[in-house]
């Protein structure tokens, strides 16, 4: 896992789409056949143990299904990632399911689904959730294997980071008038009945996050998340706190008007998502120590579709798509790889910023001490 490291003042700016053009996400050594069995599909760990990509994609389309959970169109460019995937292999159709849930309804469906035709194939998670289910992925390396550092993965192929942008504060410009300076400004008046986060902390890792945010801008550190919790009493005592789910929908109807949340996803609700976001929306990253948080791909082991699962994180690990997820401000895993090979779309890149070199995110471990600590303590916080 990566250390624990610090940023000063990051701005993340919003970005115009790029489209998506047809890409190959590794060699096409024979088999096309499409005649491997399920049984071995559910035990491959990389495209040759199909025969390579064209028996990889013959398998898949065969299977004719893949499905994916907790993705809305907006978060990280998933629309457009998966409009991509249905052109580029039209046999397949994507079924989207629960697309405002969480990390945790991603375990939940896994398992109260298992055997079942409508399980999730692929996995777009949190860490702390991840690690304490590791018993259901299967694993996998894609063909650019190599493009992924080695602190992004794990080494036998169960899960690797996908993207990361920074926790920030989105809020509605027509109601909030003085942009928000340092986290202890939600505490004030102006803030009445306005603060949101997304969804439960001890189930989802975006809201968890926030509380983490919460915990550096208020002494606190990656080991220590009590004065984020504290904070969160605060904030609800104050009144400033609600307990609705923030969405595009109840951002557009006033109804959430101060939103904690990654960049990309504020980024995404405000003037760069065209008609369907809000003119008003701006996104702040507060002065001082920033968060990130890398969310893992990872495959279902009890996938019913195998192949199209392992299609998938081929799809989702090629150029083209790692810079659907930079477009969005999100910042892809294989980024310096891409600098290196000059794959990164150059002009997207510099509206976005270099990725920033100094964060702090929580390792697995830090990760699962303060999902305790959350479980034990939050719902007292904020009763």
């Amino acid at each position: 896992m990566i250390t624990k490291r610090h940023l000063i003042g990051v701005a993340l700016v919003a970005v115009a789409a790029i489209s998506l053009s047809a890409c190959s996400a590794g060699t096409t050594n024979a088999n096309s056949t499409g005649s491997i069995s399920k049984a071995k599909a559910e035990t491959a760990t990389s495209a040759k143990d199909f025969g390579g990509m064209s028996g990889l994609i013959a398998a898949a389309n065969a299977e004719g299904q893949l499905n994916v959970i907790t993705l809305p169109p907006s978060w990280a460019n998933y629309g457009k990632i998966i409009a991509g995937f249905e052109a580029k292999y039209p046999k397949i159709k994507i079924n989207s399911a629960n697309p405002n849930g969480s990390s945790a309804d991603e375990v939940s469906a896994a398992n109260s689904q298992k055997g079942q035709s409508t399980a999730p194939d692929v996995f777009d998670i949190g860490t702390a959730v991840l690690d304490q289910n590791l018993g259901l992925v299967a694993p996998y390396e894609v063909a650019n294997w190599s493009d992924i550092p080695a602190n992004f993965k794990d080494a036998s192929g169960k899960w690797y980071y996908d993207y990361t942008g920074l926790m920030s504060i989105g809020y509605d410009s027509s109601k909030i008038t003085t942009a928000p300076t340092s986290i202890t400004d939600l505490l004030g008046a102006a803030y009445k009945g306005k603060v949101a986060i997304k969804g439960n902390p001890t189930q989802a890792n975006e809201a968890a996050s926030a509380v983490y945010l919460a915990a550096l801008q208020s002494g606190g550190s990656a080991d220590n998340i009590q004065p984020g919790i504290d904070f969160f009493s605060k904030l609800k005592k104050a009144g400033n706190f609600l307990s609705v789910l923030p969405t595009q929908a109840t951002v557009n109807s006033g109804e959430t008007p101060v939103v904690l949340q990654w960049s990309y996803n504020n980024l995404a609700w405000g003037a760069a998502g065209g008609s369907a976001g809000n003119a008003n929306w701006k996104t702040v990253v507060l002065p001082g120590t920033a968060l990130g948080s890398y969310y893992n791909q990872a495959i279902n082991v009890d996938a019913p579709n195998p192949a199209a699962a392992r299609l998938w994180e081929e799809y989702i690990y090629s150029p083209e798509v790692q810079n659907l997820y930079l477009a969005s401000g999100a910042y892809p895993a294989t980024l310096a790889a891409m600098e290196t090979s000059k794959s990164v779309d150059a002009a997207v890149l510099a509206s976005v910023g270099e990725a920033p070199s100094n964060f702090v995110q929580l390792t697995a471990d830090q990760a699962a001490a303060a999902a305790k600590l959350l479980s034990a303590k939050w719902a007292s916080a904020i009763k």
